[in-house]
């Protein structure tokens, strides 16, 4: 990383929040940012084929992936049944509403270009979270949970930027402004705010609530472990993945993409190591997705 950008990063940073402060954050940003409305959206489409063949994969891929946020208010319950009450009412109240209009509002431009959306699991919480939760009420454990839920949504709504600034950009340079400007700039233009809350919820749960040094350490040991790309959960959504990432030119600066993502992490998990420029879980798991894509496509089994 050059030092501009190493500045720029840092620079970027919001200032730490309390549980107070966190909430009067969440209640401007909910005010703010009410659900998009469909009605207000221009899904005119110039030329439906050539959307299809070059962003389809891509629309399908993050119409799921929103879509998918009833079954992810499921998992937080069971993950965090004493979770803060900033937490539930960001994750039930603004969050989730939110990311379902994106899912709406994303489904109707693809069945616009003639794309039937992806089956979403909306209801299965697996045995392993709903173990964690159980886990959760030993004492120290919710702090760790907590603090590998708010590096989980860092991640994933900054790859959701990522996403959304390479297909609007996409979109105006093939022409196709209505649909770039009325649905996905304003659904860009809401996951920033996402990801400040998760951010400045970490921080607040380390630098002020205090975590110990065994429970850092064992939330370095768990996010290794664990780490999934947004959406993944098996070797066909990988390579889902995969695609979606080079429909959108991601697989050509990929060193890049992994220090986004993994920002949040990199501040309050790893700063200890200075010459760790990205965890090697996610640059790995980024490459993996675009090598199951590639080999999809050659006709390799997966």
């Amino acid at each position: 990383m050059t030092q501009t950008s190493a500045r720029a990063e840092r620079g970027s940073a919001p200032p730490r929040a309390t549980q107070e402060g966190l909430r009067r954050f969440v209640e401007r940003f909910a005010e703010d940012h009410p659900p998009l409305s469909l009605a207000a959206a221009d899904l005119t489409i110039h030329d439906p084929d050539a959307v299809r063949r070059r962003f389809g994969p891509v629309f399908n891929y993050l119409t799921r992936v929103e879509f998918e946020v009833e079954r992810n208010v499921l998992e937080l319950r069971a993950l965090m049944p004493d979770a803060t009450e900033v937490d539930r009412f960001f994750y039930q109240e603004v969050w989730s509403p939110q990311e379902l209009q994106h899912g709406v509002l994303l489904d109707a431009v693809q069945q616009g270009f003639g794309l039937a959306p992806e089956p979403a699991e909306l209801s299965r919480v697996s045995a392993r979270i709903r173990l964690v939760g159980v886990l959760s009420h030993l004492p120290g454990m919710l702090g760790v949970v907590r603090l590998l839920y708010y590096l989980t949504g860092a991640a994933t709504e900054r790859s959701a930027v990522v996403a959304y600034s390479r297909l609007v950009d996409g979109l105006r340079a093939m022409g196709e402004r209505a649909v770039a400007e009325t649905v996905v700039a304003p659904i860009k233009r809401q996951e920033p705010g996402h990801f400040a809350f998760y951010r400045l919820s970490a921080q607040a749960l380390v630098a002020d609530e205090g975590l110990r040094d065994w429970q850092l350490q064992l939330a370095r040991i768990l996010r290794r472990r664990s780490f999934g790309l947004v959406g993944v959960n098996n070797r066909k959504q990988q390579a889902d993945f995969g695609d979606v990432a080079r429909a959108l030119g991601l697989d050509r600066e990929l060193l890049e993409v992994a220090r986004q993502v993994s920002l949040v992490e990199r501040e309050l998990l790893w700063a200890q190591q200075q010459g760790m420029d990205v965890p090697s879980y996610i640059l790995a798991a980024l490459r993996d997705a675009i090598e199951s894509s590639v080999a999809r496509e050659a006709g390799l089994r997966l």
